[in-house]
C-alpha cells in the first residue's frame, strides 16, 4: 500500500521549460514596439527618443501628451501638488470634476505636504494646513459620507492625526501618508486617468504581461508545481484575474 508524501511536489521538469521558452519565437519588431509603449505610457520622453532612432520607430508623442504628463508627474513626485493641480485643471479641464475620488487623493495630498511643511520645526504654524482642509477637503468629506462612502472622511481622519504625533515617532499608517511612495502612486493615478480621458491606453502593455505571468505563476504554484519567479522591478501586484487590454 503506497502513501502520498507531501514532500514529493509536483515540479514543471527547469529544462523542458526552457525549451518550450525557448521555442516561442518573438519578433525584433514587436519587441521594440512594447518597449516603446512602455516608454510612452509611462513618460519617458528622452529614453523613448534615443529608443526611436536606434530601432528606427516612430514614436507619435503628440498624441499621448508626454511633455504635458511628464510636466504633472515631475510636480506630483517633487511635492508641489498645487501646481500640478493647476496645470491639470488648464490642460485638462474635465478629469477632476469627473472624478471625485481623484480629486480627494491630490487634495489630501496637497495637505500632507502642508503638514509636512508646518512639523517640520518645532514652532511649525499649522494654520494654513487647518485652513485647507477645512475649506477643501471636510466639504467633500462630509458630502461623500452623506451618499453612503465614509472612506473620504476616513481617509481626512487618518490624515489630521499628522498633526497630533511628532514627525518622527509615526505609527506606521500614518507614516506611510508621508513617505514618498503616496506621491508617485497618485501620479501613477492621474497618468493613467488623463490617459483614459483621452481613449489612449492607460496602462502599459508590458505590465498587462507581467500580470498575466504573475497570475500564471499563482496557479502553478497553487497545483504545488515549481515555476521560476519573474521579478523585473515594476511593481505590479500578481493577485487576482488579469484583465486584458
Amino acid at each position: 500500500m503506497s502513501s502520498a508524501n507531501p514532500a514529493l511536489a509536483k515540479k514543471v521538469p527547469g529544462p523542458d521549460l526552457d525549451k518550450r521558452i525557448e521555442d516561442v519565437k518573438i519578433s525584433k519588431t514587436d519587441l521594440n514596439n512594447l518597449v516603446m509603449n512602455y516608454l510612452i505610457i509611462e513618460g519617458y520622453e528622452s529614453a523613448a527618443l534615443k529608443f526611436a532612432q536606434e530601432a528606427n520607430i516612430s514614436p507619435q508623442f503628440q498624441f499621448y501628451s508626454i511633455q504635458q504628463r511628464v510636466e504633472i508627474r515631475n510636480a506630483i513626485h517633487s511635492g508641489n501638488i498645487e501646481f500640478a493641480v493647476q496645470r491639470i485643471n488648464e490642460l485638462y479641464p474635465e478629469i477632476l470634476d469627473t472624478n471625485p475620488s481623484l480629486h480627494f487623493s491630490l487634495l489630501r495630498l496637497q495637505l500632507i505636504e502642508l503638514i509636512r511643511t508646518c512639523t517640520s520645526t518645532p514652532d511649525g504654524d499649522i494654520g494654513e494646513a487647518l485652513a485647507f482642509a477645512t475649506t477643501h477637503l471636510a466639504p467633500r468629506a462630509a458630502k461623500a459620507a452623506k451618499d453612503q462612502n465614509p472612506q473620504f472622511l476616513h481617509d481626512l481622519e487618518r490624515t489630521m492625526a499628522l498633526l497630533c504625533f511628532p514627525s518622527n515617532n509615526l505609527a506606521p499608517p500614518l507614516a506611510a501618508l508621508m513617505d514618498p511612495t503616496l506621491r508617485r502612486d497618485v501620479a501613477s493615478q492621474v497618468n493613467e486617468v488623463i490617459l483614459e480621458s483621452k481613449n489612449w491606453m492607460k496602462e502599459a502593455k508590458i505590465r498587462g504581461l507581467v500580470r498575466l505571468r504573475g497570475w500564471a505563476e499563482q496557479k502553478i504554484r497553487s497545483e504545488k508545481r515549481d515555476v521560476p519567479a519573474l521579478g523585473l522591478g515594476l511593481e505590479i501586484e500578481n493577485t487576482g484575474i488579469p484583465t486584458a487590454h
